[in-house]
C-alpha cells in the first residue's frame, strides 16, 4: 500500500480547466488542494514538442475567436504573456484545391461545390429537427458528396471548420479571427503563467508539492463523506471533494473506476457525446517546393477517399524558412494512421504531395505523428456534440455527482471543443464548488449546534434569562429552540441537505 494524503479538494488533471479551477479555489482561500496529473507535464491537450528545430503544437494550436464585441479570455492571457501568434487567413483555402493530377480546380467549381455542401448541411439539419418533432419532411433529402472535390469540401466544412455544436457562439461572442500560436515557449506558457499565481515556482518550473505529476488515478470511491482516490502506484488521496478535469474520452474509457458506479443519467450523458480525433502530422523538408505567396498558406487535396490527407498548411508565415508542412487528419483516418508505422504514413503523405506538386518533390527528412486516440490519458482530441444537442444534455454532463464535480471543454454549452471553453468551464466549476462548500459549512454549523445540547447553558448565559411564553410552550418551542432563535434571528438558518 502506498502513501496516504488528506486534503480539502483534489483536482484530477492539470490541463486548462484543471489549472483555471485550482486558481479560482486558491484565490478564494482554498489552499488545501492537490492536483493529480497522470503525465509528466501540465497542459493536457495543449502540448508542444521540438521538431525540425522549432517548437510545434501537437494539440491545440490556435486562439479562435478574436476581434469581436467581447474579448476572448485566452486572447487576453496571450497578450498579457506576450505570446507570439500569427493570423490565419482561411478565406482562400477552398480555392486552392488540387486534384490527383496536380491541377488546381477552377475557383468557380470550387465555390459552387462549397455552396452545395453548405445547403446540404442545412437541409440535413432541418430534416433531423423535423424527425425529432415527429413531422414528415416534404423537402428533398440532402445531397451526398460523391466526387473527390465534393468529398474534400465536405471534409473541410464538417471536420475542420465546425468542431463544436454551436459554432456561431465563439464567433459571435469573441470574433471570427483566428491566430496560430507560433512561440518557442509554446501555448503551454499560458498554463504556467496561470499556475504561477498560486503554485510555488522556481526558474519557470513548478516546484509546489501540491502538484503531483505521474499520478494516474485508477479508482475513485465516493460517498456523502467525501472521496478516496487510488493511483496506479498505490498512493491514496482523500478529500471532501474532487474536480474531474479529464477529457470526455477518458470518462468513456475504463481508466477510472467509480465506486459506486456513476448514476445512469450521468453515464448516458457521457456516452452520448462524440469524441473527435484530430491529428496534425508534421513534415520537414530540405527545401520548400510549394507556393508561398499571399492566400496560399492553406491548400486542399481532393481524393476519392474522404479525409485522405485532405487539408494542408505550410508554416512559412509563422516560421519563415522552416520548410515544414502540416497535414490534418480526423477520426477514422486518424485512428488508421495511429495504428501504422510512421514510415508507412510518410510514404502515403509523400504520394499525395507528388500528386499535387509532381514527381520531383524531395523526400521529407523528418516526420512527427501525434497519437491522441491511443493516448490513454486523452482518448481523443475534443468533444463533439450533435447540432441538435439541447440544454439538458450539457446540464447532465456538467452536473456534479455527490462530491464529484466535472469540468473541461466538454462541459461548456457554448464553447465546447475550444481552449476558451476549457478555461471558462474550470472557472465555472470552481465557483460552483465554492458555493457548495459555503452551504456545507453553514449546514455543518447548524448541525453542530443541534447535536451538542451541552452548549445550552453557556448560550443561555450569553442571551440572558430565557422564559417561554404560554404561546411558545403550546407551540412546542423548548428552551433550545428559543435560544437558537435568539442567536440567529439576524440571519437565515440553512439546513444541511444530504448529498444523494
Amino acid at each position: 500500500m502506498g502513501s496516504s494524503t488528506r486534503c480539502s479538494v483534489i483536482i484530477v488533471g492539470a490541463g486548462v480547466s484543471g489549472i483555471s479551477a485550482a486558481k479560482v479555489l486558491a484565490e478564494n482561500g482554498v489552499n488545501d488542494l492537490v492536483i493529480l496529473e497522470a503525465s509528466d507535464r501540465i497542459g493536457g491537450r495543449i502540448r508542444k514538442e521540438d521538431f525540425g528545430g522549432l517548437s510545434v503544437e501537437l494539440g491545440a494550436g490556435w486562439i479562435v475567436g478574436v476581434g469581436g464585441k467581447e474579448s476572448n479570455p485566452v486572447w487576453e492571457l496571450a497578450n498579457k504573456s506576450s505570446l507570439r501568434t500569427c493570423f490565419s487567413d482561411y478565406s482562400n483555402a477552398r480555392y486552392n484545391i488540387y486534384d490527383q493530377s496536380g491541377k488546381i480546380i477552377p475557383s468557380g467549381l470550387a465555390a459552387a461545390s462549397y455552396s452545395k455542401a453548405v445547403d446540404s448541411a442545412i437541409q440535413r439539419l432541418r430534416n433531423q429537427e423535423a424527425k425529432l418533432r415527429g413531422l414528415s419532411t416534404i423537402t428533398e433529402p440532402p445531397s451526398i458528396p460523391k466526387t473527390p472535390i465534393e468529398l474534400a469540401i465536405d471534409f473541410i466544412l464538417h471536420d475542420f471548420e465546425m468542431p463544436e455544436a454551436e459554432p456561431i457562439s465563439t464567433y459571435t461572442d469573441f470574433g471570427e479571427r483566428e491566430f496560430l500560436v507560433a512561440d518557442e515557449r509554446g501555448y503551454e506558457l499560458l498554463l504556467y503563467k496561470l499556475a504561477e499565481d498560486f503554485l510555488l515556482t522556481s526558474d519557470g518550473k513548478i516546484v509546489d508539492s501540491r502538484l503531483k505529476l505521474n499520478k494516474v488515478v485508477r479508482e475513485l470511491h465516493h460517498s456523502r463523506n467525501g472521496v478516496i482516490l487510488t493511483t496506479e502506484d498505490g498512493s491514496i488521496f482523500e478529500a471532501n471533494y474532487v474536480i474531474l478535469s479529464v477529457s470526455v474520452g477518458v470518462l468513456q474509457s475504463d481508466l477510472i473506476s467509480f465506486r459506486p458506479p456513476l448514476p445512469k443519467w450521468k453515464t448516458e450523458a457521457i456516452t452520448k457525446c462524440d469524441v473527435i480525433v484530430y491529428t496534425k502530422i508534421f513534415l520537414k523538408f530540405p527545401y520548400k517546393f510549394w507556393p508561398c505567396g499571399p492566400g496560399t498558406e492553406f491548400f486542399i487535396y481532393a481524393h476519392e477517399r474522404r479525409g485522405y490527407y485532405t487539408f494542408w498548411q505550410h508554416m512559412e508565415n509563422a516560421y519563415p524558412g522552416s520548410n515544414i508542412l502540416v497535414v490534418t487528419l480526423t477520426n477514422g483516418e486518424s485512428k488508421r494512421v495511429e495504428a501504422q508505422t510512421d514510415e508507412e504514413t510518410l510514404k502515403e503523405a509523400m504520394g499525395v504531395l507528388r500528386d499535387m506538386f509532381g514527381p520531383d518533390v524531395p523526400d521529407a527528412i523528418e516526420i512527427l505523428v501525434p497519437r491522441w486516440w491511443n493516448n490513454r490519458f486523452q482518448r481523443g482530441s475534443y468533444s463533439n456534440y450533435s447540432l441538435l444537442a439541447n440544454q439538458p444534455d450539457f446540464a447532465d454532463m456538467k452536473a456534479p455527482v455527490g462530491p464529484i464535480f466535472f469540468t473541461g471543454e466538454h462541459t461548456s454549452e457554448k464553447y465546447s471543443g475550444y481552449v476558451h471553453g476549457a478555461y471558462l468551464s474550470g472557472i465555472d466549476t470552481a465557483n460552483a464548488l465554492l458555493e457548495e462548500m459555503k452551504n456545507e459549512k453553514e449546514g455543518d454549523k447548524e448541525s453542530s449546534l443541534e447535536s451538542q445540547p451541552f452548549l445550552l447553558e453557556p448560550l443561555l448565559a450569553l442571551t440572558g434569562s430565557l422564559t417561554l411564553t404560554q404561546n411558545e410552550a403550546v407551540n412546542g418551542l423548548d428552551k433550545w429552540d428559543f435560544a437558537r432563535q435568539q442567536l440567529f434571528s439576524g440571519g437565515k438558518l440553512v439546513s444541511h441537505e444530504a448529498i444523494k
